[in-house]
């Protein structure tokens, strides 16, 4: 049975789309008593569209969307929320197929693989690709957008959620939360559509996205990137070794110190990629013990 749910809505100047998100989210058969609009300091009524409408509007602390899930987080006590963003780009009637998952998942994704044609630039969704790729590589999953601005998740599940992300890439934050602690992550498609309003999310934000989820990478596997770094040692030994071999065999010139330099960068950066890759297995066996332990002690809860 899906556990009571709070759809949060973070906004900043969205009054536009957020009446016609609050329409199709009332519409859909979602109580204007569980919906909870957490604005940025809006200076177009976006909080008069959600009063209109019987929905509770408070003011977030700090700036971003981040800070406004967070401010959300302590004012909700609802065992699961919903959140989406509301430029009516996503669709309010899959809510329900969202929080039906939450009897066996930690968070439901709405990951975004029917978009409407020009609803997403193809820059944005290369990113996404690559972006979703690296947080699969480091934490042992299988989602395809980790980024969906569309997701479902227990508020337990989000306990000891620490504050690294400062803008969109929130997401990706909670998800690494959940997924670190052994939680289980499921996906549903969903469609997507043209925002309602101005565009905000430009290259920098994408960017900012990417930092953010180096920063959870460094958090949750700091050994893997430093042995990672510390591989790419190899290129500059490889390319030494290289013309020191050249050197010796082509010329008849030998280059002892360059050779003793090259070999043994070379062998560093050979090892330390050797070792990033134990990291990053022994990390990914962690999780999956988390998981294995959180599945026995559910199958044992009454």
């Amino acid at each position: 049975m899906a556990p009571d749910f709070v759809v949060v809505l973070p906004t900043l100047n969205e009054r536009e789309g957020l009446a016609k998100t609050l329409d199709e989210l009332i519409s859909a058969g979602v109580p204007p008593g569980r919906i909870l609009v957490v604005d940025g300091g809006s200076t177009d009524g976006t909080c008069q569209e959600a009063e209109k409408r019987g929905v509770r509007c408070i003011l977030q602390e700090g700036r971003g969307k981040a800070d406004a899930v967070r401010t959300a987080l302590k004012v909700v006590d609802a065992p699961a929320v919903v959140i989406m963003d509301a430029d009516f780009t996503y669709p309010a009637a899959r809510i329900w197929d969202l929080v039906s998952l939450l009897d066996k998942c930690d968070e439901v994704i709405g990951a975004r693989l029917r978009p409407e044609p020009g609803a997403q630039r193809r820059i944005f969704k290369l990113g996404n690709w690559l972006l979703t790729k690296f947080f699969n590589l480091i934490f042992d999953t299988r989602l395809s957008d980790v980024l969906s601005g569309m997701y479902a998740v227990k508020t337990e599940a989000l306990e000891g959620l620490e504050k690294a992300s400062r803008g969109f890439g929130i997401e990706s934050e909670i998800a690494a939360h959940v997924a670190s602690t052994g939680g289980e992550i499921c996906e549903v498609p969903i469609e997507y559509r043209r925002r309602v309003g101005q565009k905000k999310l430009g290259i920098k934000h994408g960017i900012l996205i990417a930092l953010d989820m180096l920063r959870l990478g460094l958090r949750y596997n700091p050994t893997f990137f430093i042995f990672l770094a510390a591989s790419l040692l190899a290129i500059p030994g490889f390319a030494i070794a290289g013309w020191v071999a050249y050197r010796w065999v082509v010329i008849g010139v030998k280059h002892y110190v360059w050779g003793i330099i090259g070999t043994t960068l070379a062998s560093v950066g050979t090892l330390s990629a050797v070792m990033a890759l134990l990291a990053l297995y022994l990390k990914r066996m962690e999780i999956r013990i988390l998981k294995q332990i959180r599945r026995a002690h559910k199958s044992r809860t009454p």
